[in-house]
């Protein structure tokens, strides 16, 4: 199977965090930024609900070539038919993980070198280091990591690494520098008065390798 490239933003649409702008406003302004990869993170709906939201992500996903990541919830992503589900350390083991979405894209949440190792020694697509500068949308019980402790993750794994945890359009350009595949960023977008720009801002600092 050949080797995951994931694009240099990983998008995450949260509905708390909309400015109470709906989430099919926010996927329009996204997409229209030509984002490649999306996660959807649902912390407080109910599941009918979370899967109804899911069920109109995957189709928006589908007509813009963008792949959907459903966040924590295995039953939510397959019932959706995403193209993955992502882990935190707290929810089911890895192991379980691929078992329920067979060749389908497990990514999982690292915070330091011992479970990022542990993550592709287990067979992860793809992990997730944070959190980068703190953040204010997720407590993780783990201060922030920095470029120097991602250059250390860099230099340690072969699956990509998607950074995370406070990166903003003034620090993104740090994390690609410091070796991330992605940034994910969600305040930073979710919170701009016009999301289709913000993004595409993002999307042109990154470096030309």
């Amino acid at each position: 199977m050949a080797a995951l490239v994931l694009p240099p933003l990983y998008a995450i649409l949260d509905p708390e965090q909309t400015k109470g702008r709906s989430c099919e406003t926010v996927l329009r302004e996204l997409f229209a930024a030509g984002i490649a990869i999306l996660q959807l993170r649902v912390k407080t709906l109910a599941a009918s609900d979370f899967l109804a939201l899911a069920q109109r992500a995957r189709a928006e996903t589908r007509s813009h070539d963008c792949k959907l990541i459903v966040n924590d919830r295995i039953d939510i992503a397959l019932a959706c038919e995403a193209d993955g589900v992502h882990l935190g350390q707290d929810d089911l083991p890895l192991s379980v993980g691929r078992k329920l979405m067979g060749s389908k894209l497990v990514g999982i949440s690292t915070h330091d070198l011992e479970q990022a190792h542990e993550a592709e020694r287990n067979g992860a697509d793809y992990i997730g280091f944070g959190p980068m500068f703190g953040t204010t949308t997720k407590t993780t019980g783990y201060g922030a990591r920095g470029v120097e402790m991602l250059r250390q993750i860099r230099a340690a794994v072969k699956i990509p690494i998607v950074a995370i945890g406070g990166i903003n359009e003034r620090n993104v350009r740090q994390v690609w520098q410091a070796g991330a595949d992605s940034a994910a960023i969600i305040s930073d977008i979710l919170g701009a008065d016009d999301i289709a720009a913000k993004t595409k801002r993002i999307l042109a600092a990154r470096p030309i390798v």
